[in-house]
């Protein structure tokens, strides 16, 4: 197992593999970038949990797939909670972190102070958007809202898109630290998941659907890889003194655990002045004047960060005339912007 001394087990993520019973596994602890993320907006508490469900979901599920740029999760409902979102960038650098960001809408007048708050997204759909960067058409998959919790929603999406039965066990949460008096959001996490058919030693190369990989053998070890990541506590998921290798060495111990390099994480933005201005090019000089305040300037907030900027309405839309810096634009060149960019 992986060495734990002089390592910070806030805000990171373990992948691990269970070799008995042929399963990968994810875990994962946040806790200063989850209370970053969740801070710069004023949520109300049933929002902040349900948005901190998703961001631990993305946690585990970003290193899931042979990511080069995006992952998102998305939520939409008809209820008070209209939508939550959480992106995961793949690290820059071998061994840098993962970039998170998060955020989420809601209808504070129709938002009930009992239920849970999965009952307070109404009917909509749970999707997964991954997004491998220029040059590459992004994937979209998605599936209703159901099953009681986010966790239910992704077990049904990796069930249904991948074909690869899937467990998560969620913990989300406000505590105190020693020493410190005010409280913070905190999150834990694992998933367990059957390897891909083409990674089985038995799949002998042939494609294998659900029904086929869960028979005998592969089925029993299933239910015993499950059985015993239920016996998980809610504490050992957030406890930032407890090692993520000795709690998977804890749960698995009879599964022949192997745990692999840790991901860190941490907040960050992909937003900037460029991708906003790129986003209006768009609109025509009309629609821009609609957008215009009454200081004569277009100003834009992102959702996620918070950033705030603010343009100059001749450089934006296809008829802008003229650039960033003020200075007059060709005509012929002020209608060629792409517009695709986005926060």
């Amino acid at each position: 197992m992986t060495d734990t001394k002089d390592i910070s087990w806030d805000d990171s993520m373990l992948p691990f593999q269970l070799n008995r019973s042929d399963t990968r596994g994810r875990i994962v602890r946040l806790g200063p970038t989850l209370e970053h993320m969740l801070s710069r907006h004023d949520y109300p508490a049933t929002v902040s949990a349900m948005l901190a469900e998703l961001v631990t979901l993305t946690a585990l599920i970003g290193q899931t797939v042979k990511l080069r740029w995006k992952l998102s999760l998305q939520v939409r409902g008809s209820g008070a909670i209209r939508t939550i979102a959480a992106d995961y960038y793949a690290p820059e650098t071998e061994g840098g972190p993962a970039r998170m960001r998060a955020w989420a809408s809601f209808d504070a007048g129709r938002l009930a102070d009992d239920g849970s708050g999965f009952d307070q997204l109404g009917q909509g759909y749970f999707a997964v958007l991954i997004d491998q960067g220029e040059g590459t058409t992004p994937y979209q998959g998605m599936t209703p809202l159901a099953g009681g919790t986010l966790a239910s929603c992704a077990q049904t999406y990796f069930a249904q898109s991948e074909q690869l039965p899937t467990r998560f066990e969620l913990t989300v949460g406000r505590s105190r630290m020693a020493g410190d008096q005010a409280e913070h959001w905190r999150a834990g996490g694992i998933m367990v998941q059957t390897l891909p058919a083409t990674t089985r030693p038995d799949a002998g190369g042939e494609s294998l659907q659900t029904a086929d990989i869960l028979q005998g053998a592969q089925s029993e070890d299933w239910n015993r890889t499950t059985m015993l990541l239920s016996t998980v506590e809610a504490i050992e998921l957030v406890d930032p003194a407890l090692p993520l290798p000795n709690l998977v060495f804890r749960l698995f111990h009879e599964e022949d655990p192997v745990a692999f390099g840790v991901q860190p994480l941490e907040f960050g933005c992909s937003c900037n002045a460029e991708r906003v201005r790129a986003t209006l090019s768009i609109y025509s000089a009309k629609d821009i004047a609609h957008m215009t305040t009454e200081a004569g300037i277009v100003t834009a907030d992102c959702q996620f960060c918070g950033a705030h900027y603010e343009f100059d309405p001749d450089s934006l839309g296809f008829e802008a005339t003229v650039d960033a810096d003020g200075k007059p634009l060709p005509r012929k060149a002020a209608g060629g912007r792409d517009s695709r960019a986005a926060l």
